[in-house]
C-alpha cells in the first residue's frame, strides 16, 4: 500500500507497475474534473480488462488504456478489441512516453498523466455505440461498481460474490 494514497488498495489490484499506478491515478482525476466516474480493471464480457472506463451522467464510456513504457505498447496490442465498447477512445501514458510510436490515424486519443493529474492531448474521434451495446456496457459498469463497494463495506460478501467482479453478472 502507498502511504501517500491510503485508498491505494481500493484503486489497484497490485499488478501494475508504480508507473501505471500513476498515470492511472492521474487519468482518474482527470476524468472525475471532466464529469465523469471511472472504474479501473473493468472486465468485457470478452474476458479481456480495460484499464479504465469512465461513465458520464449523459451515458457516454470512455476507455483508457495505459501503456507504461514503449516495450508496454509493444506487447501489447490487443486495443483494438476495446473500441466497440466504448464511444471514445483514449491511449493514456506517462508525460516522458515516445508519442510519435502511437498511432494517431484511427482516431484514438492521448492523454498524459502521472500521479498528480492528466492533460489530454488529444481528443478522439467519436463512435456512438448500439442502443444494446451502451445497456449491456452500463450494466456491467454498474455491477462491478456496485460488488466493489460491497467488497469494500463487507469483506466477508466474497465468499457469496465470487472471487471476481465478472462471477457477479
Amino acid at each position: 500500500m502507498d502511504e501517500d494514497d491510503p485508498l491505494s488498495h481500493a484503486t489497484s489490484d497490485g499488478r501494475q507497475s508504480p508507473i501505471a499506478a500513476a498515470v492511472q491515478r492521474g487519468v482518474c482525476r482527470l476524468l472525475i474534473h471532466m464529469g465523469y466516474m471511472p472504474l479501473t480493471e473493468l472486465g468485457l464480457k470478452t474476458g479481456r480488462r480495460v484499464d479504465v472506463a469512465a461513465i458520464n451522467g449523459k451515458g457516454e464510456i470512455l476507455i483508457m488504456e495505459i501503456k507504461s513504457s514503449l516495450a508496454d505498447f509493444r506487447v501489447d496490442q490487443k486495443w483494438p478489441e476495446y473500441l466497440d465498447y466504448c464511444d471514445r477512445f483514449f491511449f493514456a501514458v506517462p508525460p516522458d512516453f515516445p508519442l510519435d510510436i502511437l498511432p494517431n490515424d484511427v482516431g484514438v486519443g492521448l492523454i498524459a498523466a502521472d500521479k498528480f493529474g492528466a492533460e489530454v492531448l488529444r481528443e478522439p474521434e467519436t463512435d456512438k455505440l448500439s442502443a444494446p451495446r451502451r445497456k449491456a456496457v452500463t450494466l456491467l459498469f454498474a455491477r462491478a461498481a456496485a460488488s466493489r463497494v460491497h467488497r469494500a463495506l463487507d469483506p466477508g460478501v466474497t465468499a457469496l460474490l465470487g472471487t471476481t467482479d465478472e462471477e457477479t453478472s
